[in-house]
């Protein structure tokens, strides 16, 4: 059964963040071209203060009347103390579980208190289908006599 680190192996490492201050225009701007539909909002010192989902932006800048040249990412994000989070150990079972139940697309991923990666919906139905599909070929190669 795969995990979260496992799938944080396989990815690429560099994790995008902003900063609370910068303006959510900037924010959009870096999630279009990372091809992200979150990004994490960090202090310098390193200090995780939330997420800022497309979902965030899409019920508060426009809904709101306010503007994303205009509006700092700290007034819109998800703050840290409401994220909803998962460790390096838990199953993709779980996060799958979690994002269904609290209808969230990205799961922050800490280690103790310490903020290790980002995941999305994506990254855990790409993993379990992988999985999935690996134990089909086993099966098959077994039903077949190629194994034995």
């Amino acid at each position: 059964m795969k995990i979260v680190r496992d799938i944080l192996d396989a990815k690429d490492q560099a994790i995008c963040s902003i900063h609370p201050r910068a303006m959510v225009f900037d924010a959009l701007k870096l999630m279009s071209k990372m091809e992200i539909g979150a990004v994490m909002v960090l202090e310098e010192t390193g200090a995780v203060r939330g997420i800022l989902s497309e979902r965030d932006y899409a019920r508060k800048i426009p809904l709101q009347g306010k503007h994303s040249r205009e509006t700092p990412v700290e007034e819109i994000m998800t703050p840290a103390e409401c994220m909803h989070t998962v460790q390096p150990t838990n199953t993709l079972e779980d996060c799958m579980v979690l994002m269904t139940a609290k209808h969230v697309r990205h799961l922050p991923v800490f280690e103790g208190s310490r903020f290790v990666g980002l995941i999305s919906i994506g990254d855990v139905v790409k993993a379990i289908i992988s999985e999935k599909q690996s134990l089909i070929d086993q099966l098959h190669d077994y039903i077949v006599g190629k194994i034995g």
